[in-house]
Protein backbone atom coordinates (compact mmCIF):
# COMPACT_ATOMS: atom_id res chain seq x y z
CA UNK A 1 0.00 0.00 0.00
CA UNK A 2 1.45 3.84 -0.87
CA UNK A 3 1.63 5.78 1.87
CA UNK A 4 2.22 9.90 1.80
CA UNK A 5 5.32 11.45 2.14
CA UNK A 6 5.82 12.75 5.37
CA UNK A 7 6.11 16.67 3.89
CA UNK A 8 3.38 15.48 1.65
CA UNK A 9 0.95 14.50 4.49
CA UNK A 10 1.41 17.68 6.50
CA UNK A 11 0.52 19.95 3.43
CA UNK A 12 -2.54 17.70 3.04
CA UNK A 13 -3.59 18.40 6.50
CA UNK A 14 -2.66 22.07 6.01
CA UNK A 15 -5.06 22.19 3.02
CA UNK A 16 -7.65 20.23 4.57
CA UNK A 17 -7.42 22.30 7.61
CA UNK A 18 -7.41 25.51 5.92
CA UNK A 19 -10.31 24.15 3.72
CA UNK A 20 -12.64 23.78 7.24
CA UNK A 21 -11.73 26.81 8.38
CA UNK A 22 -13.43 28.46 5.28
CA UNK A 23 -10.20 29.34 3.78
CA UNK A 24 -9.35 31.62 5.92
CA UNK A 25 -5.08 32.01 7.21
CA UNK A 26 -6.49 32.90 11.07
CA UNK A 27 -9.46 30.84 11.81
CA UNK A 28 -11.40 31.59 14.45
CA UNK A 29 -14.93 31.36 16.68
CA UNK A 30 -17.84 33.10 14.84
CA UNK A 31 -16.47 36.87 14.03
CA UNK A 32 -18.63 40.07 13.39
CA UNK A 33 -17.53 41.59 10.09
CA UNK A 34 -16.80 45.27 8.92
CA UNK A 35 -18.56 47.37 6.62
CA UNK A 36 -16.42 46.87 3.99
CA UNK A 37 -15.37 43.06 4.88
CA UNK A 38 -11.50 43.87 5.78
CA UNK A 39 -11.99 43.47 9.01
CA UNK A 40 -12.99 40.02 11.09
CA UNK A 41 -13.49 40.57 15.19
CA UNK A 42 -14.12 37.61 17.13
CA UNK A 43 -14.24 37.15 20.76
CA UNK A 44 -12.01 34.78 22.27
CA UNK A 45 -13.33 32.76 25.87
CA UNK A 46 -12.62 33.78 28.96
CA UNK A 47 -9.50 31.63 30.52
CA UNK A 48 -8.86 30.75 34.40
CA UNK A 49 -5.90 33.31 35.38
CA UNK A 50 -3.92 34.43 38.48
CA UNK A 51 -4.57 38.28 37.77
CA UNK A 52 -7.49 40.01 39.25
CA UNK A 53 -10.44 40.91 36.55
CA UNK A 54 -12.28 42.31 38.55
CA UNK A 55 -9.78 45.03 39.55
CA UNK A 56 -10.13 46.65 36.05
CA UNK A 57 -13.51 47.66 36.34
CA UNK A 58 -11.98 50.40 37.88
CA UNK A 59 -8.91 51.31 36.18
CA UNK A 60 -9.87 54.90 34.79
CA UNK A 61 -9.39 55.48 30.69
CA UNK A 62 -9.90 52.01 29.01
CA UNK A 63 -12.19 51.40 26.54
CA UNK A 64 -14.14 48.53 26.61
CA UNK A 65 -14.10 46.78 23.30
CA UNK A 66 -16.93 44.45 22.47
CA UNK A 67 -16.49 43.19 18.58
CA UNK A 68 -19.74 44.67 16.72
CA UNK A 69 -17.87 48.58 18.07
CA UNK A 70 -14.59 47.28 17.10
CA UNK A 71 -15.75 46.44 13.64
CA UNK A 72 -17.21 50.25 13.24
CA UNK A 73 -14.33 51.80 15.11
CA UNK A 74 -11.98 49.93 12.60
CA UNK A 75 -14.08 50.86 9.66
CA UNK A 76 -13.75 54.32 10.87
CA UNK A 77 -9.78 54.36 11.78
CA UNK A 78 -9.19 52.84 8.54
CA UNK A 79 -10.87 55.79 6.61
CA UNK A 80 -9.19 58.46 8.76
CA UNK A 81 -5.95 57.15 7.85
CA UNK A 82 -6.08 56.35 4.02
CA UNK A 83 -7.47 60.07 4.04
CA UNK A 84 -4.29 61.39 5.74
CA UNK A 85 -2.02 59.53 3.16
CA UNK A 86 -4.54 60.35 0.26
CA UNK A 87 -6.06 57.18 -0.77
CA UNK A 88 -9.54 57.21 -1.55
CA UNK A 89 -12.26 55.51 -0.19
CA UNK A 90 -13.08 53.38 -3.15
CA UNK A 91 -9.80 52.34 -3.13
CA UNK A 92 -10.05 48.44 -2.87
CA UNK A 93 -7.66 47.05 0.50
CA UNK A 94 -5.95 44.02 -0.45
CA UNK A 95 -5.34 42.08 3.19
CA UNK A 96 -7.49 40.84 5.19
CA UNK A 97 -7.41 41.82 9.34
CA UNK A 98 -8.55 39.30 12.01
CA UNK A 99 -9.01 40.73 15.13
CA UNK A 100 -9.56 38.82 18.31
CA UNK A 101 -10.21 40.49 21.44
CA UNK A 102 -9.52 38.27 24.91
CA UNK A 103 -10.17 39.06 28.65
CA UNK A 104 -8.16 41.83 29.76
CA UNK A 105 -5.67 40.82 32.65
CA UNK A 106 -4.13 44.11 33.12
CA UNK A 107 -4.40 47.67 32.48
CA UNK A 108 -1.38 47.48 30.25
CA UNK A 109 -1.51 44.34 28.75
CA UNK A 110 0.31 43.38 24.66
CA UNK A 111 -0.92 43.61 22.44
CA UNK A 112 0.21 41.33 19.58
CA UNK A 113 0.28 41.29 15.18
CA UNK A 114 0.61 39.18 12.90
CA UNK A 115 1.63 39.13 9.32
CA UNK A 116 1.02 35.74 7.46
CA UNK A 117 1.53 35.18 3.92
CA UNK A 118 -1.46 33.35 2.38
CA UNK A 119 -1.82 32.30 -1.16
CA UNK A 120 -0.74 35.41 -2.79
CA UNK A 121 -1.33 37.66 -0.55
CA UNK A 122 -0.80 39.07 3.18
CA UNK A 123 -3.32 38.54 5.78
CA UNK A 124 -3.47 39.69 9.68
CA UNK A 125 -3.88 39.09 13.44
CA UNK A 126 -4.30 41.68 15.96
CA UNK A 127 -5.13 40.63 19.34
CA UNK A 128 -6.46 42.72 21.65
CA UNK A 129 -7.17 42.67 25.45
CA UNK A 130 -11.21 43.74 25.30
CA UNK A 131 -10.34 46.87 28.31
CA UNK A 132 -7.36 48.94 26.83
CA UNK A 133 -6.41 52.66 26.15
CA UNK A 134 -7.93 54.65 23.79
CA UNK A 135 -4.09 55.80 22.69
CA UNK A 136 -2.94 51.64 22.61
CA UNK A 137 -6.15 50.91 20.85
CA UNK A 138 -5.02 53.95 18.18
CA UNK A 139 -0.99 52.95 17.54
CA UNK A 140 -2.61 48.88 17.51
CA UNK A 141 -4.92 49.75 14.30
CA UNK A 142 -2.04 52.52 13.30
CA UNK A 143 -0.24 49.57 13.06
CA UNK A 144 -1.90 47.07 11.30
CA UNK A 145 -3.27 49.10 8.32
CA UNK A 146 0.01 51.07 7.76
CA UNK A 147 1.34 47.13 7.50
CA UNK A 148 -1.48 45.87 5.31
CA UNK A 149 -1.16 48.97 2.88
CA UNK A 150 3.05 48.49 2.62
CA UNK A 151 2.32 44.70 1.97
CA UNK A 152 -0.25 44.90 -1.04
CA UNK A 153 2.47 44.92 -3.37
CA UNK A 154 4.70 42.60 -1.33
CA UNK A 155 5.45 39.28 -2.50
CA UNK A 156 3.77 36.48 0.21
CA UNK A 157 7.27 34.55 -0.55
CA UNK A 158 9.28 37.69 0.40
CA UNK A 159 9.66 39.59 3.84
CA UNK A 160 6.71 41.62 5.69
CA UNK A 161 7.37 45.38 5.27
CA UNK A 162 9.11 46.85 9.13
CA UNK A 163 7.89 49.87 10.54
CA UNK A 164 9.03 52.35 12.02
CA UNK A 165 8.21 53.11 15.42
CA UNK A 166 7.72 56.82 15.44
CA UNK A 167 5.24 56.16 12.00
CA UNK A 168 2.96 53.88 14.12
CA UNK A 169 2.64 55.77 16.95
CA UNK A 170 2.58 59.19 15.25
CA UNK A 171 0.12 58.52 13.24
CA UNK A 172 -2.17 56.82 15.99
CA UNK A 173 -1.70 59.55 17.74
CA UNK A 174 -2.73 62.35 14.92
CA UNK A 175 -5.35 60.48 13.86
CA UNK A 176 -7.41 59.98 17.29
CA UNK A 177 -7.12 63.95 18.44
CA UNK A 178 -7.57 64.99 15.28
CA UNK A 179 -11.21 63.02 15.36
CA UNK A 180 -14.28 65.81 16.15
CA UNK A 181 -15.75 62.05 17.95
CA UNK A 182 -14.77 59.61 19.54
CA UNK A 183 -13.12 57.35 16.96
CA UNK A 184 -13.03 54.13 19.10
CA UNK A 185 -16.12 53.34 20.40
CA UNK A 186 -16.60 51.73 23.95
CA UNK A 187 -19.37 49.54 24.90
CA UNK A 188 -21.70 51.46 28.08
CA UNK A 189 -20.13 51.94 31.44
CA UNK A 190 -23.46 51.92 33.69
CA UNK A 191 -27.17 52.16 33.16
CA UNK A 192 -29.20 55.05 34.62
CA UNK A 193 -32.96 53.90 34.67
CA UNK A 194 -32.88 51.00 32.49
CA UNK A 195 -30.65 52.96 30.20
CA UNK A 196 -27.29 51.93 28.75
CA UNK A 197 -25.12 55.29 29.33
CA UNK A 198 -21.74 55.33 27.86
CA UNK A 199 -18.78 57.88 27.30
CA UNK A 200 -18.47 57.85 23.58
CA UNK A 201 -21.12 60.43 22.96
CA UNK A 202 -19.81 63.75 22.54
CA UNK A 203 -18.34 65.40 19.67
CA UNK A 204 -15.80 68.27 19.64
CA UNK A 205 -15.61 71.08 18.03
CA UNK A 206 -12.66 74.11 16.73
CA UNK A 207 -10.17 71.81 18.50
CA UNK A 208 -6.33 71.49 17.77
CA UNK A 209 -5.18 68.07 17.14
CA UNK A 210 -1.72 68.92 18.19
CA UNK A 211 -2.34 70.54 21.34
CA UNK A 212 -1.25 68.16 23.74
CA UNK A 213 1.88 67.57 21.53
CA UNK A 214 2.40 71.57 22.24
CA UNK A 215 2.16 71.36 25.92
CA UNK A 216 4.38 68.16 25.96
CA UNK A 217 6.96 69.83 24.21
CA UNK A 218 6.85 73.30 25.40
CA UNK A 219 7.79 71.39 28.90
CA UNK A 220 10.28 69.47 27.23
CA UNK A 221 12.60 69.23 24.92
CA UNK A 222 11.77 67.42 21.58
CA UNK A 223 13.49 64.24 20.28
CA UNK A 224 15.99 64.64 17.73
CA UNK A 225 15.39 62.50 14.30
CA UNK A 226 17.75 59.71 16.13
CA UNK A 227 16.34 59.50 18.55
CA UNK A 228 13.28 59.24 17.10
CA UNK A 229 14.35 56.34 14.79
CA UNK A 230 15.52 54.03 17.84
CA UNK A 231 13.27 55.09 20.58
CA UNK A 232 14.08 53.02 24.36
CA UNK A 233 11.74 50.43 25.81
CA UNK A 234 10.81 53.35 28.12
CA UNK A 235 9.74 55.63 25.36
CA UNK A 236 7.23 53.18 23.93
CA UNK A 237 5.79 52.82 27.12
CA UNK A 238 5.16 56.56 27.82
CA UNK A 239 7.61 56.41 30.76
CA UNK A 240 9.55 59.65 29.09
CA UNK A 241 6.37 61.71 30.31
CA UNK A 242 4.46 61.32 26.08
CA UNK A 243 7.85 63.05 24.74
CA UNK A 244 8.62 60.46 22.20
CA UNK A 245 4.74 60.35 21.24
CA UNK A 246 4.15 64.00 20.99
CA UNK A 247 7.14 63.74 19.02
CA UNK A 248 6.72 61.48 16.55
CA UNK A 249 3.08 63.12 16.19
CA UNK A 250 4.67 66.30 15.59
CA UNK A 251 6.59 65.02 13.17
CA UNK A 252 4.39 62.86 10.61
CA UNK A 253 2.15 65.77 11.06
CA UNK A 254 4.64 68.56 9.78
CA UNK A 255 5.99 65.38 6.93
CA UNK A 256 2.35 65.27 5.48
CA UNK A 257 2.22 69.09 5.61
CA UNK A 258 5.51 68.84 3.05
CA UNK A 259 4.42 69.42 -0.81
CA UNK A 260 3.21 66.25 -1.63
CA UNK A 261 3.58 64.66 1.64
CA UNK A 262 0.43 62.12 1.80
CA UNK A 263 1.90 60.86 -1.69
CA UNK A 264 5.15 60.51 -0.05
CA UNK A 265 3.93 58.48 2.69
CA UNK A 266 2.36 56.36 0.10
CA UNK A 267 5.63 55.59 -1.69
CA UNK A 268 7.67 55.17 2.20
CA UNK A 269 5.13 52.72 2.60
CA UNK A 270 5.23 50.91 -0.87
CA UNK A 271 9.31 50.66 -0.35
CA UNK A 272 9.58 49.16 2.98
CA UNK A 273 9.11 45.54 1.61
CA UNK A 274 11.87 45.84 -0.50
CA UNK A 275 14.24 47.54 2.32
CA UNK A 276 15.74 45.48 5.27
CA UNK A 277 16.17 49.45 7.09
CA UNK A 278 13.52 52.03 6.93
CA UNK A 279 15.58 54.61 6.73
CA UNK A 280 16.69 53.67 3.17
CA UNK A 281 12.80 53.28 2.31
CA UNK A 282 12.65 57.15 3.79
CA UNK A 283 14.89 58.92 2.20
CA UNK A 284 14.14 57.61 -1.17
CA UNK A 285 10.50 58.01 -0.53
CA UNK A 286 11.66 62.00 0.65
CA UNK A 287 14.29 62.11 -2.02
CA UNK A 288 13.20 65.87 -3.17
CA UNK A 289 13.45 67.40 0.27
CA UNK A 290 15.95 65.31 2.34
CA UNK A 291 19.13 63.35 0.84
CA UNK A 292 20.44 62.48 4.17
CA UNK A 293 19.80 62.40 8.08
CA UNK A 294 21.79 65.87 8.90
CA UNK A 295 19.04 67.34 6.10
CA UNK A 296 15.98 66.09 8.34
CA UNK A 297 17.96 67.17 11.44
CA UNK A 298 18.06 70.62 10.53
CA UNK A 299 14.62 70.91 8.76
CA UNK A 300 12.83 69.18 12.45
CA UNK A 301 14.84 71.22 14.31
CA UNK A 302 13.26 74.45 12.90
CA UNK A 303 9.75 73.40 12.70
CA UNK A 304 10.20 72.10 16.46
CA UNK A 305 11.01 75.76 17.52
CA UNK A 306 8.54 77.08 15.11
CA UNK A 307 6.05 74.87 16.45
CA UNK A 308 6.57 75.72 20.10
CA UNK A 309 7.86 78.96 19.74
CA UNK A 310 4.25 80.61 18.27
CA UNK A 311 1.23 79.63 19.54
CA UNK A 312 -1.29 81.07 18.06
CA UNK A 313 -4.03 78.73 20.37
CA UNK A 314 -5.96 75.44 19.27
CA UNK A 315 -6.29 74.98 15.13
CA UNK A 316 -9.82 74.94 14.76
CA UNK A 317 -11.34 71.75 13.15
CA UNK A 318 -12.14 71.12 9.00
CA UNK A 319 -15.56 72.40 9.62
CA UNK A 320 -14.82 75.16 11.93
CA UNK A 321 -12.20 76.72 9.40
CA UNK A 322 -14.75 76.01 6.34
CA UNK A 323 -16.66 78.50 7.64
CA UNK A 324 -14.07 80.82 9.00
CA UNK A 325 -11.79 81.40 5.53
CA UNK A 326 -15.93 81.70 4.08
CA UNK A 327 -16.08 84.88 6.05
CA UNK A 328 -12.98 85.98 5.23
CA UNK A 329 -13.20 85.78 1.81
CA UNK A 330 -17.07 87.73 1.88
CA UNK A 331 -17.22 91.44 1.56
CA UNK A 332 -20.54 92.38 2.92
CA UNK A 333 -22.41 95.38 0.80
CA UNK A 334 -25.84 96.65 1.09
CA UNK A 335 -27.30 96.38 -1.97
CA UNK A 336 -30.69 98.43 -3.24
CA UNK A 337 -32.31 97.21 -6.33
CA UNK A 338 -34.81 100.23 -6.13
CA UNK A 339 -34.53 103.38 -5.25
CA UNK A 340 -37.21 103.55 -3.08
CA UNK A 341 -36.29 99.75 -1.77
CA UNK A 342 -34.87 99.00 1.73
CA UNK A 343 -31.09 97.92 1.97
CA UNK A 344 -30.97 94.43 1.37
CA UNK A 345 -27.43 92.47 3.18
CA UNK A 346 -25.63 90.24 0.19
CA UNK A 347 -21.99 89.22 0.02
CA UNK A 348 -18.99 89.74 -3.22
CA UNK A 349 -16.18 88.92 -4.27
CA UNK A 350 -12.74 90.79 -3.69
CA UNK A 351 -13.02 90.45 -7.85
CA UNK A 352 -16.09 92.69 -7.36
CA UNK A 353 -14.40 94.97 -5.54
CA UNK A 354 -11.16 96.25 -7.37
CA UNK A 355 -13.73 96.14 -10.22
CA UNK A 356 -16.65 98.42 -8.80
CA UNK A 357 -15.27 100.44 -6.16
CA UNK A 358 -12.94 103.65 -5.58
CA UNK A 359 -8.94 103.05 -5.34
CA UNK A 360 -9.49 104.20 -1.56
CA UNK A 361 -12.38 102.40 -0.77
CA UNK A 362 -10.67 99.40 -2.47
CA UNK A 363 -7.85 99.55 -0.55
CA UNK A 364 -10.05 100.23 2.91
CA UNK A 365 -12.15 97.05 2.36
CA UNK A 366 -9.22 94.70 1.60
CA UNK A 367 -6.90 95.62 3.90
CA UNK A 368 -9.28 94.51 6.44
CA UNK A 369 -10.03 91.38 4.78
CA UNK A 370 -6.03 91.18 4.82
CA UNK A 371 -5.80 91.40 8.37
CA UNK A 372 -8.69 88.45 8.82
CA UNK A 373 -6.77 86.07 6.63
CA UNK A 374 -3.35 86.83 8.07
CA UNK A 375 -4.71 86.15 11.82
CA UNK A 376 -6.59 83.15 10.55
CA UNK A 377 -4.21 81.79 8.43
CA UNK A 378 -2.54 80.29 11.72
CA UNK A 379 -5.46 78.56 13.23
CA UNK A 380 -7.31 77.21 10.12
CA UNK A 381 -6.84 73.63 9.72
CA UNK A 382 -4.33 72.24 6.41
CA UNK A 383 -5.35 72.63 3.45
CA UNK A 384 -7.63 75.49 3.99
CA UNK A 385 -4.58 77.38 5.88
CA UNK A 386 -2.56 77.18 2.67
CA UNK A 387 -5.60 78.40 0.66
CA UNK A 388 -5.95 81.69 3.26
CA UNK A 389 -1.98 82.05 2.46
CA UNK A 390 -2.57 82.78 -1.16
CA UNK A 391 -5.19 85.16 -1.27
CA UNK A 392 -3.15 87.08 1.67
CA UNK A 393 -0.37 87.27 -1.05
CA UNK A 394 -2.37 88.30 -3.83
CA UNK A 395 -3.86 90.87 -1.62
CA UNK A 396 -0.53 92.40 -0.06
CA UNK A 397 0.87 92.21 -3.71
CA UNK A 398 -2.59 94.07 -4.79
CA UNK A 399 -2.18 96.92 -2.21
CA UNK A 400 1.66 97.71 -2.21
CA UNK A 401 1.27 97.86 -5.89
CA UNK A 402 -1.36 100.84 -5.12
CA UNK A 403 1.30 102.70 -3.56
CA UNK A 404 3.97 102.54 -6.02
CA UNK A 405 4.60 105.75 -8.53
CA UNK A 406 3.23 105.83 -11.57
CA UNK A 407 6.07 105.26 -13.84
CA UNK A 408 6.90 102.00 -12.00
CA UNK A 409 5.85 98.70 -13.05
CA UNK A 410 2.80 97.38 -11.43
CA UNK A 411 0.54 95.00 -11.51
CA UNK A 412 -2.88 95.68 -12.06
CA UNK A 413 -6.71 95.27 -11.80
CA UNK A 414 -6.80 92.57 -14.51
CA UNK A 415 -4.04 90.64 -13.86
CA UNK A 416 -5.08 90.55 -9.97
CA UNK A 417 -8.23 89.55 -10.47
CA UNK A 418 -6.65 86.53 -12.59
CA UNK A 419 -4.92 85.50 -9.91
CA UNK A 420 -7.94 85.51 -7.41
CA UNK A 421 -10.00 83.87 -10.51
CA UNK A 422 -7.33 81.40 -10.24
CA UNK A 423 -7.06 80.68 -6.29
CA UNK A 424 -11.05 80.56 -6.37
CA UNK A 425 -10.77 77.69 -8.73
CA UNK A 426 -8.05 76.04 -6.38
CA UNK A 427 -10.29 76.62 -3.25
CA UNK A 428 -13.34 74.66 -5.39
CA UNK A 429 -10.91 71.83 -5.99
CA UNK A 430 -10.09 71.73 -2.02
CA UNK A 431 -13.72 71.83 -1.13
CA UNK A 432 -14.49 69.47 -3.39
CA UNK A 433 -11.93 67.22 -1.70
CA UNK A 434 -13.29 68.22 1.73
CA UNK A 435 -16.53 67.30 0.75
CA UNK A 436 -16.28 63.79 -0.32
CA UNK A 437 -17.18 61.84 2.03
CA UNK A 438 -14.63 59.47 3.27
CA UNK A 439 -17.18 56.80 5.76
CA UNK A 440 -18.68 54.13 3.41
CA UNK A 441 -22.48 54.54 2.67
CA UNK A 442 -23.86 51.50 4.61
CA UNK A 443 -21.04 52.27 7.18
CA UNK A 444 -24.02 52.67 10.13
CA UNK A 445 -22.79 53.96 13.74
CA UNK A 446 -24.32 52.56 16.35
CA UNK A 447 -27.03 54.91 18.50
CA UNK A 448 -25.24 56.64 21.81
Amino acid sequence: MNRLHPVCAAVAGLMFFLAAAGGEPFPQPAATQSASGQFAVSALPDRPSVFPRASLSTAAGLLRLEPALVAVSAEHFKNSLWQKIGLEARTPWRGKIFIALHPARTPDEAVNLVAQPFLNKWSYRLELPDAISADRCARAFSAVLLLEIANRDARPDGRSATLPDWLVAGMGRQILDAAESPMILSRPDQAINDVQQTRTVGKRRGLDPLAGARRALQNSTALTFDQLSWPTAAQLDGADGDVFFSSAQLFVAELLALDNGPKKFRALLAALPAHENWQTAFFAAFQENFRRPLDVEKWWALRVLTFTAHDPGPLWTIAVSRERLDAALAVPVNVRYAPNALPTYSEISFQSVIRNFEPARQVEVLSARLRDLELAEYRLAPPLNGLAAGYARILTDYLQARKKVFFLRRPGPASTISRLDAMDARRREVESKLRASVLPADLNLPAP
